[in-house]
């Protein structure tokens, strides 16, 4: 099954007529569940999770990721729709060690991230309005990093791994489960400041 999803990307890699085919989003159904795209480490600019008993996918008319580091912390954004056509980003905000550029995201490869922890936040938003989650438990696990060159020049990193989380919001217990992401991060998705 990988063998095919490599051929299926390598055939869209070189039948493109332009380099921008690597920001594209190429999904690929998971053979489990056919609304999540599969886990794959190619750099498909996709993501996708259960949240409650709908979805949080990637959509072909929003950034998928966007990074900021700032004082520190960084932030790992998540956005896409939910229930099919609401807009929705999930951010992830955890310590990690001085960024200086985006190839500096090598540093997150096997990182796991226990996002109940003191030093980290889940912010949503939603129609809008942005909250803060009372995380009662998760993790965000960066299983594979890598870098990938276009031409013998870095062209950018991709980053592949999961994710869940139960939390509170509103007095009310909700959770998002089977989250896998697999995306590539050029400078243009990455802030420092």
């Amino acid at each position: 099954m990988k063998k095919q999803y490599l051929f299926i990307f390598l055939f869209v890699l070189f039948t493109a007529c332009s380099k921008d085919v690597l920001d594209r989003t190429v999904f690929i159904p998971d053979e489990n569940d056919h609304n999540l795209p599969a886990y794959t480490e190619w750099g498909y600019n996709t993501f996708g999770a259960e949240y409650e008993r709908d979805y949080f996918l990637v959509s072909n008319m929003i950034t998928p990721c966007k990074i900021v580091y700032k004082d520190t912390l960084l932030q790992f954004s998540l956005s896409g729709t939910y229930q099919g056509y609401k807009d929705m980003t999930l951010t992830f905000i955890f310590p990690v060690e001085k960024m200086c550029d985006y190839w500096d995201l090598m540093q997150l490869h096997k990182k796991n991230i226990e996002l109940s922890a003191k030093d980290c936040t889940v912010k949503i938003l939603r129609d809008n309005v942005e909250s803060e989650l009372n995380i009662l438990e998760g993790e965000l696990y960066f299983k594979r990093t890598q870098l990938l060159s276009v031409d013998d020049v870095m062209n950018r990193v991709i980053l592949s791994g999961t994710f869940y989380l139960q939390f509170v919001e509103n007095d009310i217990p909700s959770f998002i489960t089977n989250g896998r992401f697999d995306l590539g991060i050029t400078k243009n998705l990455y802030y420092k400041y």
